[in-house]
């Protein structure tokens, strides 16, 4: 899953493993070979075109030899990369049309996309810096064994730094979505893979933010100093993030019933997941999974400061969230092993964060405050309602991405020997072909 995460082998004759996986991470495409040469030839310097083609070719050489795991080496390399590319989507250059720019998945190999548009190259790499960022976000939260313990953990730094991750790698999705496919006609965009479309783009932004939110949302559990104020509004605001990545699909409706949210930024996400594989039908796995342990949280500490009231009515709510919560989180461990055992299989981590407090103060809570006021509930038939959650205003935002400056190499005045005009190069092209 162009996950960098930690491996279990399995039995058998055959050396496999299974990853772990705390961060998704989709399905990372890569360069596929294309010819730069033939289209820039005479147009630009030779050498900027023997660079431009050197960065592409090794982008794919460390891609296919490291599984995509070499995330620093990427990432440099497309940065350099993208200075360069910047200089065929001028408008003055107008070389924006002219190569064919492919690109293939990495795990199988098959070609998925071939669109001879820079602007959809650029889309292409920064995408990929957004997965390759989403990966070393995984890698950071998969547990480490500490000292020969035997004990698996994540450190504090891990989950700050995860968190400054997940931010970089939903700015670039932002940035994918507001400034790059602007500038792509309608044409063009059709013929993009369901996940290059924008209401996916920015649904994994929003998850990012989501999954960020829960990391802190674990930190706040582990603090002494932090209210539960402070621990409901940051499960509700995980909870909100995931409800946008959620659907009304018929299937997700009927298996989760009235505690779907249903949003229109949903709804264009799970119609451009591609269903036909099985990245589609684990990502949209996941998302329920996460939604579904966002609620459970988001109720057992609504539940608590309820009951903190003094009116029946305040602990009637109170245990009606408590047992929403469990019923809840029920649910989620069923997600849970869904979503390790669609295809891709994968497993998950050991409870870490909020989860691995609330897997064993849910059950309790909930079991404690229905005795304690079980006679309210018998008495106070009319008030056994679910409350609604309160709404937050959202505190994670996405980390403002900007392109690097664009290679001085493009300065037309740095140019010894101009290129031959663009007439004659298109003529040795047809020539070309001709022959």
């Amino acid at each position: 899953m162009g996950c960098g995460a930690s491996m279990y082998p399995l039995g058998g004759g055959e050396k496999k493993s299974v990853p772990e996986v705390v961060v998704y991470v989709p399905s990372m495409r890569i360069p596929a070979h294309s010819d730069l040469q033939r289209p820039l030839r005479g147009l630009i310097p030779q050498d900027l075109v023997d660079r431009l083609a050197c960065l592409r070719n090794q982008i794919v050489l460390v891609a296919e030899d490291t599984g995509g795991s070499a995330v620093t080496e990427l990432r440099r390399a497309l940065e350099e990369y993208l200075s360069l590319l910047i200089g065929l989507t001028k408008k003055e250059h107008g070389l924006e049309g002219l190569v064919e720019f492919k690109w293939k998945n990495l795990e199988s190999g098959r070609q998925e996309n071939s669109v001879a548009n820079s602007w959809f190259e650029l889309l292409s790499a920064i995408h990929m810096i957004a997965m390759l960022t989403l990966s070393e976000a995984n890698t950071l939260m998969i547990p480490k064994e500490c000292s020969g313990s035997g004990i698996r953990v994540v450190s504090s730094d891990c989950k700050r730094d995860a968190v400054d991750l997940l931010l970089k790698a939903s700015g670039c999705l932002v940035f994918c979505v507001r400034e790059i496919l602007a500038h792509l006609p309608p044409d063009i965009k059709k013929t993009f893979s369901k996940d290059f479309q924008d209401g996916v783009l920015e649904a994994i932004s929003i998850q990012a933010l989501g999954q960020g939110t829960e990391i802190q949302l674990g930190f706040a559990v582990e603090s002494q100093k932090a209210s539960l104020s402070v621990k409901r509004r940051l499960a509700c605001e995980q909870l909100i993030y995931f409800s946008q990545v959620l659907s009304s699909v018929t299937f997700i409706v009927s298996q989760l019933s009235s505690l779907v949210f249903v949003s229109i930024q949903a709804y264009h996400f799970l119609s451009g997941l591609d269903m036909s594989n099985g990245h589609g039908k684990k990502h949209l796995c996941f998302i329920k999974w996460k939604f579904l342990e966002a609620k459970a949280a988001a109720y057992y500490y609504h539940g608590l400061i309820l009951d903190k009231g003094t009116e029946p009515a305040c602990h009637v709510s109170a245990v009606c969230c408590f047992l929403a919560a469990g019923g809840l989180l029920s649910e989620s461990k069923k997600a849970c092993l869904t979503f390790c055992l669609t295809a891709p299989v994968t497993r998950s981590p050991p409870l870490w964060g909020a989860m691995k407090h609330l897997h064993q103060k849910i059950p309790e809570v909930a079991s404690r405050k229905s005795q304690m006021y079980g006679y309210l509930l018998e008495e106070e038939k009319a008030l056994q309602a679910l409350p609604d959650l309160p709404d937050f205003q959202l505190s994670l935002a996405p980390d403002d991405y900007a392109l690097p400056e664009i290679d001085s190499a493009w300065d037309r005045n740095k140019w010894g020997v101009h290129g031959q005009p663009l007439k004659e190069h298109l003529k040795d092209s047809e020539d070309e072909t001709g022959a």
